[in-house]
């Protein structure tokens, strides 16, 4: 086997993980199932991680950083604001549409870290790592685009993620891509209204 740098490695176990628990679901995915699809042995999965609270951390984190990736690339100035905004949203849904699968893990892993003692935690982390994200991409927006918002930008970010969390779940459990479509229309027009007035047409 290769020698890999410890992060590498973690990556590619953390990878792994999400590949097997998409295909086999959390409860139903083992150490030993992680390292075959990663093709390692046990002894460098223990090395990587001390506890299973740990992998699911790192798991979160990647699932999250996966979407979050591709709105970073689309989120780049347009002729407006609401074609700015509309796009990130477009590149997260593509995302969506793309790996159902992953986004449905992510309610999974939701569901178990709260039924676990202990793994709280973990559920919480990743449900402020959402907004935290979209707090990020705000404040990036709007120093690309010089532009103030009316509401503070936390609160925005919160709002974001309750929309974006509830419309996916939504489009996995429905499967109606063109109501989806609408309701982002929607939430953009929103974004675009929350801009000061001299900003909505840039």
């Amino acid at each position: 086997m290769a020698r890999m740098p410890s992060a590498e490695r973690r990556r590619q176990l953390t990878e792994a993980a999400i590949r097997a628990m998409t295909r086999d679901g959390v409860a139903g995915t083992t150490t030993r199932s992680i390292c075959a699809e990663a093709g390692v042995s046990l002894s460098v999965f223990h090395y990587c991680f001390d506890s299973k609270q740990a992998l699911l951390e790192s798991v979160i984190a990647a699932i999250t950083e996966h979407s979050v990736t591709v709105v970073r690339q689309a989120i780049q100035p347009k002729t407006t604001l609401r074609e700015t905004v509309r796009a990130g949203f477009q590149a997260y849904w593509d995302h969506v549409s793309a790996h159902p699968g992953e986004h449905m893990l992510t309610y999974e892993l939701t569901q178990y870290a709260l039924r676990q003692p202990g793994f709280e935690h973990l559920a919480r982390r990743q449900y402020e790592r959402y907004s935290d994200t979209y707090a990020e991409l705000i404040e990036q927006l709007c120093d690309r685009m010089g532009f103030a918002l009316r509401v503070p930008v936390p609160s925005l970010a919160r709002y974001l993620a309750a929309m974006t969390d509830g419309l996916t779940l939504n489009h996995l459990v429905l499967g109606d891509g063109s109501i989806s479509a609408d309701i982002l229309d929607t939430v953009t027009d929103h974004v675009a209204s929350l801009a000061a007035d001299d900003a909505r047409t840039r």
